[in-house]
């Protein structure tokens, strides 16, 4: 995993591949390259590379005045599955949660993603909630840090 690259999101070219993960993972809530910028001006975004194959991207909604609760989400496209990513996207994302004050961190899995629910599980998250968007036909699943 040496060659493993995370950069932060900055310019169009780095927009469309965390959209194109993003759209991927998440195909229940498709996001639009007007949407994307939309989050980068108030989030952490970052995609993963091997070499120069995009292999994944995270998510870091940092904490605000009113709550120290951060949500880290890192997502892997199924082809890099297993091989670590995920775990390097995750500990970046929590390093970062922690440097910007956050005392709660939490993350949220598509639940027909049981490969993201495991990877959660795994780093000690719990679920606290199942819910659906309007529109949508696949639950969230919100879970928190134990």
């Amino acid at each position: 995993m040496t060659d493993l690259r995370i950069e932060q999101v900055d310019g169009d070219a780095l927009l469309r591949d965390w959209q194109h993960v993003h759209n991927t993972i998440i195909p229940t809530a498709v996001l639009s390259l007007d949407e994307v910028r939309e989050r980068v001006r108030r989030n952490r975004l970052e995609v993963a590379y091997l070499g120069d194959v995009l292999v994944g991207c995270s998510t870091l909604r940092p904490p605000t005045s009113e709550a120290s609760v951060a949500t880290v989400i890192a997502r892997v496209l199924p082809a890099h599955r297993r091989q670590g990513f995920g775990r390097a996207l995750y500990v970046r994302g929590l390093a970062q949660a922690r440097e910007l004050g956050a005392d709660v961190i939490e993350t949220v899995v598509l639940e027909s993603n049981p490969d993201g629910l495991r990877f959660a599980q795994a780093q000690g998250f719990v679920e606290v909630e199942r819910y659906l968007l309007p529109g949508d036909s696949v639950r969230f699943i919100d879970l928190r840090l134990a």
